[in-house]
């Protein structure tokens, strides 16, 4: 009995040292395989990062964003092709306009029957509102328009009044041609829509010319 206890004694230390042994291998065992995990799901986290930023474009800020440059306003149409009646046309007009201009000035001033000073200022409205449209059109069409000049002294109402009833019947005619026969699209609007003011101008002067003596 004693030497078996003896036997059970020793096996029982030996288990006890194997079992010692083996506690730190078991340790690192584990350690091991953790950290396998974590560099594992580390890559996987990293793959799944990337996947998902190149599921997506990249963002377009103001620095790469493509802007188109609007074009000028006012600046020359490409391939604008005017007539040669077209051109001359947008010249009688400025010249014809800016007169009306300075003389509705001189007739608003000067005239001294009540409707001639009312139809002058109408004059300097109406035709300074035609002529910057005009002068527009010119611009985007690259054409020069000459400037304004000097309408002289002023006579009588009569006179005034004579020469506003010839000068409108003359540029209604002109208008008109233009509006049927222009070949610019955008002149020939101008004309139509200015054809009916010129039509009331000269409907006007003939009224204001017949109660003058």
């Amino acid at each position: 009995m004693h030497v078996q206890s003896c036997v059970m004694m020793r096996t029982s230390d030996a288990e006890c040292r194997h079992s010692k042994l083996h506690t730190p291998m078991k340790k690192n065992l584990i350690m091991s395989r953790i950290a396998i995990f974590a560099l594992g799901a580390g890559a996987l986290c990293l793959a799944t990062t990337s996947s998902a930023l190149n599921a997506y474009p990249p963002l377009r800020t103001g620095a790469n964003k493509d802007v188109s440059p609007a074009p000028a306003k006012g600046a020359a149409k490409a391939g604008s092709k005017l007539s040669a009646a077209d051109k001359t046309f947008m010249t009688n007009a400025a010249k014809g306009g800016m007169m009306e201009v300075e003389w509705g000035k001189l007739a608003a001033q000067n005239g001294q029957n009540a409707d001639v000073k009312k139809f002058g200022g109408r004059m300097v409205t109406d035709h300074s509102k035609a002529n910057s449209e005009l002068m527009a059109l010119a611009k985007e069409e690259g054409v020069t328009l000459p400037g304004a000049k000097s309408p002289g002294k002023w006579k009588s109402d009569k006179d005034y009044m004579d020469m506003m009833v010839k000068d409108h019947q003359a540029d209604l005619a002109e208008f008109q041609k233009e509006a049927q026969g222009g070949t610019d699209p955008d002149l020939k609007a101008f004309a139509a829509k200015y054809s009916k003011v010129v039509q009331q101008h000269l409907d006007l002067a003939k009224q204001t010319q017949s109660k003058l003596k």
